[in-house]
């Protein structure tokens, strides 16, 4: 248990959280410098994948939050009624089919990024949201019905600027110019769809494919009996 413990605090004090922390406060810079930080964050090794999984689950916790605590006059869900798994898996699925499209088109396509590239990318591509979502909590909860209307447009803001962001990472660590940019991440978006529909209709066979012979064994068993 003594070994357990000083390794935590060996982790705490030592280099590795040091460069943790310093990844993850990379995400305020290449917020503001969307081109110069998508290029460092990649090519320079400024990123980590454990802050990049950091920003995702604040983005994860930020969405539950706002669900649980905003005020319901610009939040009319109902708590009672949120699959809390289920609404974890519609950001985390579109989140891997969006780097696994992105990736499996621009290798066909002479990009450069790899696909934890692609991933780390997004993934500090959604600072903005984790900023600007929280304060938006508590201000949902302090603001009259008629400035409520601030807190959406404080949330589509910056949901625009998180789709900017990944649009400019994906031109640095692909190497693309504007239109290559715009033409893959555009690509990338048909090719989810493609993806989401091969993978529905993989399960709907699955599941046919199940029925049938259940029905076929409840034949045979009546038959015997």
């Amino acid at each position: 248990m003594s070994n357990v413990l000083s390794k935590i605090l060996g982790f705490f004090t030592g280099e590795g959280f040091k460069h943790y922390l310093k990844t993850l406060k990379y995400s305020l810079y290449m917020i503001l410098h969307p081109f110069d930080g998508s290029w460092d964050l990649i090519h320079e090794k400024r990123g980590s994948m454990a802050a990049a999984h950091t920003i995702v689950i604040l983005a994860l916790l930020t969405n539950i939050w706002d669900m649980r605590f905003s005020n319901f006059m610009v939040n009319n869900t109902r708590w009672s009624e949120v699959n809390i798994l289920m609404r974890l898996a519609s950001i985390l699925v579109p989140l891997f089919i969006w780097v696994l499209s992105n990736w499996c088109l621009t290798t066909l396509f002479d990009g450069k990024g790899r696909f934890g590239d692609i991933y780390m990318a997004t993934a500090y591509s959604f600072t903005p949201y984790v900023l600007i979502g929280i304060p938006m909590i508590i201000v949902s909860n302090i603001v009259t019905k008629e400035e409520g209307v601030f807190y959406t447009y404080f949330n589509v803001f910056a949901l625009i600027w998180c789709v900017f962001l990944i649009l400019c990472a994906m031109m640095m660590i692909h190497d693309y110019g504007l239109g290559g940019g715009l033409l893959s991440t555009l690509a990338s978006v048909a090719g989810m769809a493609v993806i989401m529909f091969i993978v529905l209709l993989f399960f709907s066979l699955i599941s046919d494919a199940v029925a049938y012979f259940v029905s076929i064994y409840k034949e045979i068993t009546m038959r015997i009996s």
